[in-house]
């Protein structure tokens, strides 16, 4: 039997499994409903994941005014998400005017002494996430050409490059130490 959105958000207080279903369910219409207003795929995928960390948050006060459907709530939730994203963003831009501060700052020149290390380090991850950082990084490939490339779904190619970028950076900062 299929549970209703309001009964997975209720199960969820007690079995975050419930509330990974409820994602499952709306994790695209969400990522969709980001990607066509923010026009930046990236930036997408950051709201959406605070859309949803958001709704995990407030979840106790979910109130089933649609019938069992929380999708009308779940996109009040990402509207508020996208508006304050906007509005951040105008007021630091807004106080960077005013203090009379660039508002396009210079090109930041790297300290490359970051790079020592950097081989022994990617030599030590998994081939799938070298591979996929390779693609994504040196190759500057979008996360769509890394997954053909490696035969996967770009949600995957994601991860890999993810998980691989903070595995390096953490043996790079605990080699810095």
């Amino acid at each position: 039997m299929i549970r209703s959105d309001a009964a997975l958000i209720a199960a969820s207080r007690s079995d975050a499994g419930a509330f990974r279903e409820l994602y499952d369910r709306y994790a695209d219409r969400v990522l969709a409903y980001h990607r066509r207003r923010s026009g930046d795929e990236d930036a997408a995928h950051e709201l959406t994941a605070e859309t949803f960390a958001q709704a995990w948050l407030v979840r106790a006060r979910f109130r089933d005014e649609c019938d069992g459907n929380a999708g009308p709530w779940l996109f009040g939730i990402a509207r508020n998400v996208l508006l304050h994203s906007v509005r951040r963003r105008a007021l630091e831009h807004g106080a960077r005017e005013r203090l009379g501060m660039l508002v396009e700052p210079p090109p930041a020149v790297p300290d490359e002494t970051w790079l020592d290390g950097l081989d022994e380090a990617l030599d030590a991850l998994p081939h799938s996430q070298r591979e996929a950082i390779r693609l994504r990084i040196e190759d500057d490939l979008e996360y769509e050409a890394v997954a053909a490339s490696l035969g996967t779904t770009p949600a995957a190619a994601r991860v890999r490059v993810h998980r691989g970028l903070t595995a390096l950076r953490t043996r790079l900062t605990k080699e810095t130490r």
